[in-house]
């Protein structure tokens, strides 16, 4: 689900834009093929795609376009011609794309007529802030199967062994492993609570001194560093925010239209 969500919020900026209001332009068809007409509004939406997509709305796309246009029209009645168009393959796709489409609209109509605010863009942001304190660990770690492996490796360590050689002999963690056990800097956040908290405990320079248990099994912790976070300003960040609220939105409407159905 999260998939589908994810390819119709995709479609959502052109669907947008798709919806607003277009400028004043020429009336009449874009072309005529075989006497049949590729009405203007066709070019205002691929238009309004491409330019969407940061190209130039300038005569040379107008008339690249509508040559597209054109192609496309041409490939349709060949289509129809030669009875490709009625190909049960073809009418499935034809069948998904028009579903697609009517579900995209449904989205875009959800999210005009429950815009995010200013103030929840700033309640989301206020949140994140919080969570992600005000300090950033840069720790290193090895990763053993279970509690005798760790305390093995403790040993080692308190015996003079380097901790990024043992972590590269015996460290489960693929990521890590070849950098020593390294994981970069990090906010206490995105690990789990009991490495965190057994993390933020420790001094610079200092190791757990027992092991630490998590679903992936037993921690070694080496605390390399702190330092203060660099938490970007809201104006940097307001879009992806506004984004992510989008998508908690359309997430709660699809949960409403699943628990409101009778799925079989």
């Amino acid at each position: 689900m999260k998939r589908q969500i994810f390819a119709l919020l995709l479609l959502l900026p052109s669907l947008a834009l798709a919806q607003a209001p277009a400028k004043p332009a020429a009336t009449g068809p874009v072309a005529t093929v075989n006497g049949v007409q590729i009405p203007r509004n066709r070019l205002d939406i691929v238009l309004r795609q491409q330019t969407q997509r940061g190209a130039q709305d300038n005569e040379q796309l107008r008339a690249q376009l509508r040559e597209e246009l054109i192609n496309n029209e041409l490939l349709i009645q060949e289509a129809n011609r030669s009875g490709i168009a009625k190909k049960a393959e073809v009418q499935q796709q034809i069948d998904l794309v028009r579903q697609q489409v009517v579900a995209n609209a449904v989205v875009g109509e959800y999210i005009r007529t429950h815009p995010i605010s200013d103030a929840e863009v700033q309640k989301e942001y206020e949140r994140a802030k919080a969570q992600t304190g005000d300090r950033e660990y840069k720790a290193r770690h090895i990763l053993v199967a279970n509690e005798e492996d760790a305390k093995s490796v403790l040993a080692d360590l308190k015996k003079g062994v380097k901790f990024d050689e043992i972590a590269q002999k015996r460290s489960l963690d693929e990521g890590s492993r070849p950098k020593g056990g390294d994981l970069d800097w990090n906010v206490p956040g995105n690990f789990e609570k009991a490495f965190a908290d057994a993390m933020v405990k420790l001094e610079k320079g200092k190791l757990s001194d027992a092991p630490v248990r998590t679903r992936f099994g037993f921690h070694i912790i080496q605390l390399d560093d702190v330092r203060p976070v660099n938490f970007p300003p809201l104006s940097q960040v307001s879009q992806q925010i506004q984004q992510r609220l989008v998508g908690q939105k359309v997430d709660i409407l699809i949960r409403d239209l699943r628990a409101k159905a009778k799925i079989e």
